[in-house]
């Protein structure tokens, strides 16, 4: 049996200096060393056990098949007409490279993905391992869901499972922060770093030859350019040219977001990188109704409600909002709760250049809305604010959310670094807070200058029912906590109120108000790089209350997220 605390002779370390010499391990080191998992440290010896009998009777019905219900199954297609031909030969090739970011993100998340499913004989058990890339429930706060599994590891498995922060802190290696290396132990069982490129030699080599297939093919010049820039940055990790070369591209009428990009799942710093990929066809028309917003980012982001020196950064007035239909997930964007709207690149130097992307996904947020908000809201909502819940209004919301990322600081004002490095595991949910209420924020202001149709009314209510309907992710994830603080610190300003009959009432005029209040008050942690007050803040109001526990109890019967029917065959590509 391998065992997590397993030594390979990857690096070796000149302990007289800084000098590092690499060695390319052979095949055979290499499944070593991927074959770490983190289900050692409990699931193999699980595994690997004779199990006792089953003397009690069992019972009638599966349970794994009640936390399946928990999503909706929903086909991704789209209108496939009108794409050019090149366009549609490029849509597979795109889908097989998504499919080996499907597999790298396996490894990150939790190791060997054949040795956990191999054991399952269950099949409702491994279709619920699949959704959740593991055996930890990503909705119920990662709480395992299979007997003889620990906890999950705050670091997933970009570090060894026996790795403390302090022994961390003190490793001298140059690029233990990256976005893109894993921590190992060489022979001596020191830590050492593996670049992504490395770990994963054969499997980027792969799908970096797809995406240059495809950008053979490829008629925009701007998709071309960056296919071939992608491709590159898989067997190099150096991924900053190809986030310029996104940004260029403006007349593509597919795309594909692919690579190692979130950092949400290393819940232990915040510094490694996750693999997913979205395989995207554009709206055009929707689109068009979108581009003008950008324009008014620079305006916006001076009239936020803090202190001049919490907003003196100038976001990049390049960025664009496009509208589009997904039609694969892989990977990170796929665990558990499904994206349906992203903002990237993540890179903060790009973001001063040239802004970011928001890119709306508008099949996937229609199946969220129809299937999920729309009955939150006839049990939640009190009945006379249930006309102000509209699918605009809730697009809305999710667009500015991710525009809003582009607004207020990206680095400390008082030379502790980047928000990021500063705030460390706490970076992502400040972050995911912030974009929440300056979503909010532009949206008001937009509004009341007229460049917003409809009520304003229809923006907080649906706001309001967004909030129970993302509470339900649990408050493990960056987005779970920035949800309850959210929820927790609304309710004691008094945005909204619990009627007599156990629904909720928006107040309008204060929700604006707490609206300006958080914003203040994250803005000013993160300008800050307030470790400590952050950690104060995701303490105290991070948690789902007894109350609200309760009242999500009411919502048993509707389904929390959406699972995917999708690839060729779906699209009728095959």
């Amino acid at each position: 049996m391998i065992r997590a605390s397993i030594r390979m002779p990857f690096l070796f370390l000149n302990s007289s200096s800084n000098f590092r010499v690499q060695i390319k391990p052979n095949l055979k080191m290499k499944n070593l060393i991927k074959g770490v998992s983190l289900c050692t440290l409990g699931l193999l010896t699980y595994c690997t056990q004779p199990q006792k009998e089953q003397t009690e009777e069992a019972p009638t019905t599966n349970p794994m098949e009640a936390k399946l219900a928990a999503y909706k199954s929903v086909k991704l297609t789209t209108d496939l007409s009108q794409l050019s031909e090149s366009e549609k030969q490029m849509i597979p090739k795109l889908i097989e490279a998504a499919k080996i970011m499907d597999e790298l993100f396996w490894y990150e998340a939790y190791g060997q993905k054949d040795s956990l499913l191999s054991t399952l004989e269950d099949e409702a058990t491994r279709k619920f391992t699949q959704i959740n890339y593991g055996p930890w429930d990503r909705l119920q706060n990662n709480e395992p869901f299979i007997a003889g599994v620990g906890p999950k590891p705050a670091g997933a498995n970009f570090y060894p499972a026996d790795m403390t922060k302090e022994e961390f802190e003190a490793a001298d290696l140059e690029d233990k922060k990256s976005l893109y290396t894993f921590l190992r132990r060489d022979e001596n069982g020191d830590l050492m770093t593996v670049p992504y490129r490395t770990m994963f030699a054969e499997e980027v080599a792969a799908a970096s030859a797809l995406l240059l297939e495809c950008a053979d093919i490829a008629e925009d010049e701007g998709l071309k350019n960056y296919l071939k820039l992608r491709a590159e940055a898989l067997l190099t990790d150096e991924y900053q040219p190809s986030d310029m070369a996104w940004m260029d591209m403006k007349s593509n009428g597919i795309d594909v977001v692919i690579g190692p990009i979130e950092n949400y799942e290393d819940a232990l710093y915040n510094y490694k990188a996750a693999h997913e990929a979205y395989v995207l066809v554009k709206d055009k028309s929707w689109s068009e109704r979108l581009s003008k917003y950008a324009a008014f980012l620079p305006e916006l982001q001076r009239g936020l409600p803090v202190a001049a020196a919490y907003k003196a950064e100038k976001p990049g007035s390049d960025a664009d909002l496009n509208a589009y239909d997904v039609v694969y997930y892989a990977g990170d964007c796929n665990a558990g709760s499904k994206t349906i709207a992203i903002n990237l690149p993540n890179d903060e130097e790009v973001q001063l250049a040239k802004g970011s992307r928001r890119l709306q996904l508008k099949n996937a947020m229609q199946a969220k809305f129809d299937e999920i908000l729309v009955p939150i809201s006839e049990i939640l909502i009190t009945p006379e604010q249930r006309q102000h819940i509209t699918f605009d209004a809730f697009f809305g919301n999710t667009m500015f959310h991710e525009v809003a990322h582009g607004l207020g600081i990206k680095k400390t004002i008082n030379g502790k670094g980047t928000v990021r490095d500063a705030l460390k595991e706490h970076s992502s949910a400040l972050e995911e807070g912030k974009a929440d209420v300056l979503g909010m924020y532009m949206i008001t202001q937009l509004h009341k200058k007229g460049e917003i149709d409809g009520d304003i009314k229809d923006y907080y209510t649906t706001f309001m029912a967004g909030i129970f309907r993302s509470v339900r992710f649990g408050a493990a994830s960056a987005h779970g906590k920035a949800n309850m603080i959210r929820f927790n610190f609304f309710q004691q300003l008094g945005a909204f109120q619990k009627q007599e009959d156990g629904t909720y009432a928006v107040d309008y005029n204060k929700m604006e108000e707490a609206m300006n209040a958080l914003s203040e008050k994250i803005l000013t942690l993160q300008g800050d790089g307030d470790y400590e007050g952050v950690d104060l803040l995701v303490k105290e109001m991070g948690l789902i209350g007894p109350e609200l526990r309760a009242d999500l109890l009411k919502l048993e019967a509707i389904p929390v997220d959406i699972v995917f029917e999708q690839g060729v065959e779906v699209l009728g590509l095959n």
